[in-house]
């Protein structure tokens, strides 16, 4: 049963991943396209959006893998055997 609770864990930290990654570049694109229509900016905003959008998605990717090994430290502390640990 161990097993099946990681599984579904780490299904769930990848889909939050894939989200988290292509959000931002949504959201640019959208803020883009909403400029192009209703203040009549020009085809090249997008390409500001795209390289905006990437920015962020770097970030959450930075952020994403600091979380994770700080998670693996904490585990493998957490394993470590000590004075008033016994296994």
């Amino acid at each position: 049963m161990k097993n099946w609770a990681d599984i579904m864990k780490n299904i769930t930290m990848l889909t939050q991943f894939g989200l988290s990654l292509i959000t931002p570049l949504l959201v640019c694109l959208g803020i883009c396209w909403w400029l192009s229509s209703h203040m009549g900016l020009g085809g090249w905003i997008y390409i500001l959006g795209f390289f905006f959008g990437m920015g962020g998605s770097g970030m959450v990717a930075y952020k994403f893998s600091l979380s994770i090994t700080a998670r693996q430290k904490k585990e493998k502390k957490k394993q470590k055997i000590s004075f008033n640990r016994h296994s």
